[in-house]
């Protein structure tokens, strides 16, 4: 069923009772507390309404207050509004109702299966909204307590819990950068997994590796990654819940850009947003989670404009749901503010970059911890676009701040990515090469190129010698020795590798190649070389000419309201393209 629109319109008459209830409210707080929950619910979300917050806390704070209110699954999005404000508001109702969770638990260690199974159901039910919200913390603290209590029972019931607690537990852990955690989770649910297997019974995985793939992908293991997702497909059945469908084919698409396979990316990606559309409706989370991963796609087969108007889409509807500051907006914020960056670089109008820069790294800084490993995507976003602010300032002492600012957000974040990835992770090496793209902009051109080598020899090693990030980090090097090191012949070397390496992945078109193409000209200027000059003139205008033709037509969103295919015929076609039968959906 879709989800409901944003909206709160009752029936008048019914309006008018809820409203007399709320005004006695001090005197009826216990008997509205035996209403049904859809009517309990309007009654409270009458009180956010009326700016009662400090009534609302005290009532969502009471878990079985929360628990009654989690059960009017039509009233979701109204119910993120009202814990958002909450939030907000400084009323910590999520660590309170994870804390009270625990508590519960611990209580009724000793009691029947029966009664622990019933707590589990609350968990997963609370644990899930809380992850939803972008409470992680809040969340696992949840799916731990459910996870000790499928551990008191050595029976197949709590193993199959236990499978799906683990599932939860490393999705808030990826969400939350806990990799390290996440690894041992997954661990966790494989000894399940067999103790069904040697009694005869099968759990369906898809869920666990699609997460297990979103972990591998979050550390830049995208071989890895690429091969779990394989897996994860292979364990899409008929029956499977369309929100782990969704999920599975996210990822999967994902992985398959960073694979620089683009058909099979486009695909996948493009049927989840259907998927998600057609059974969650537009107004809802789920539906802009897919649009974050389309806007992924787009970026990265160059088709910028379309992406960001994508990712405007995807922040719109998250800042429906969940308001200013929560977590899932400050990551859509940073999103459309990279996209932002790239589409407008050639202009140098970088105000709506930088804006969304900041409101991600605010709303950031404002829940999580300072060295959170979420700032390092978000710093480094922000001094990309300073440094291009700074470029083409005409102050010099608003020049030199703007560089030691970027300079300063850069390593940050190199610090960051090192400590949670090491040295030898794509990562890592995207934050060396942007170092040296700095310290080309600060005049610091020994240091750049180290930084510049630094980055391709990680890539090269990780990503292979034709990859993208290896095209992007050659050009850079490129132009550190053509602008301002005078070493025409390392750089054009390099310029034409870069040209090699985007026209095989992106075709004649693609716009990085402008960058090289004008390289170039200045290169042959400079060494007295006239006819090539005149070549890559008419080259820059012949790629202009297909840069007009291309993507003037397809609107992105419109391209995706109806799928021609079937799940199945999505999944097969995936599969069989992999050279793998998989199971019938």
């Amino acid at each position: 069923m879709a989800a409901v629109e944003l909206e709160w319109i009752p029936e008048t008459l019914y309006n008018t009772a809820i409203s007399a209830v709320v005004d006695n409210y001090i005197r009826s707080r216990r008997d509205i507390r035996s209403l049904p929950e859809n009517i309990q619910f309007d009654v409270y979300y009458k009180l956010y309404q009326q700016g009662r917050l400090c009534q609302l806390g005290s009532e969502f704070c009471e878990l079985e207050v929360f628990a009654k209110v989690l059960r009017a699954l039509d009233k979701r999005h109204l119910l993120h509004h009202c814990f958002q404000a909450l939030m907000d508001h400084g009323v910590k109702v999520a660590s309170v109702l994870a804390y009270s969770f625990s508590r519960r638990c611990s209580y009724i260690a000793e009691s029947d299966a029966a009664v622990k199974e019933k707590a589990i159901q609350v968990g997963f039910v609370l644990g899930g909204f809380l992850s939803d919200a972008g409470w992680y913390s809040d969340a696992e603290k949840v799916f731990l307590s459910c996870l000790q209590l499928c551990t008191l029972h050595d029976e197949m019931l709590h193993w199959f819990r236990a499978v799906e607690c683990c599932v939860r537990l490393l999705h808030v852990r990826n969400g939350n950068c806990k990799y390290h955690l996440g690894e041992e989770t997954f661990k966790l649910a494989q000894t399940y997994m067999e103790k069904l297997s040697k009694h005869g019974q099968q759990a369906n995985k898809a869920a666990l590796y699609g997460e297990l793939c979103a972990l591998l992908f979050a550390k830049s293991h995208y071989d890895e990654a690429y091969k779990w997702c394989i897996e994860a497909m292979k364990e899409i059945t008929a029956g499977l819940p369309v929100k782990v469908v969704v999920d599975v084919l996210r990822q999967a698409s994902k992985a398959c850009v960073v694979k620089r396979e683009f058909k099979k990316a486009e695909q996948l990606i493009k049927h989840a947003v259907y998927l998600a559309r057609d059974h969650f409706g537009s107004k809802h989370p789920k539906y802009s989670d897919t649009l974050l991963d389309y806007g992924f796609y787009l970026l990265n087969v160059d088709n910028i404009c379309q992406s960001v108007a994508i990712y405007q889409a995807a922040l719109d509807i998250r800042q429906s749901v969940f308001g200013g500051k929560n977590i899932h907006v400050a990551t859509a914020h940073e999103d459309l503010a990279y996209s932002s960056y790239v589409h407008q670089y050639s202009s140098g109008k970088f105000d709506n970059a930088l804006f969304h820069a900041e409101r991600a790294i605010g709303i950031i800084t404002h829940i999580l911890p300072e060295d959170h490993l979420l700032l390092a995507s978000s710093k480094r976003v922000k001094a990309l676009i300073l440094e291009e602010i700074a470029i083409d300032c005409h102050n010099k002492e608003t020049e030199q701040r703007l560089l030691q600012e970027a300079h300063d957000l850069h390593l940050s974040s190199l610090q960051l990515a090192k400590k949670a990835f090491g040295e030898f992770n794509v990562q890592t090496a995207k934050h060396y090469g942007n170092l040296g793209r700095l310290y080309q902009s600060m005049r610091k051109f020994k240091e750049a190129e180290e930084m510049h080598i630094k980055a391709i020899q990680i890539k090269e090693q990780l990503l292979g010698q034709e990859d993208y990030e290896v095209a992007l980090s050659v050009g850079h090097l490129a132009s550190l020795y053509n602008y301002d090191m005078n070493q025409y012949e390392n750089a054009e070397k390099l310029y034409l590798r870069s040209i090699a390496i985007g026209k095989k992945l992106f075709g004649e078109g693609y716009s990085g190649l402008e960058y090289d193409y004008r390289g170039l000209i200045k290169l042959y200027n400079s060494i007295g070389n006239y006819e090539k000059v005149f070549e890559y003139h008419n080259v820059l205008s012949n790629w202009n000419r297909l840069r007009d033709r291309q993507y003037s037509v397809t609107d992105a969103l419109e391209d995706v309201n109806t799928s021609p295919q079937s799940t199945e015929e999505v999944v097969q076609s995936f599969l069989i393209s992999q050279n793998i039968e998989g199971p019938s959906c």
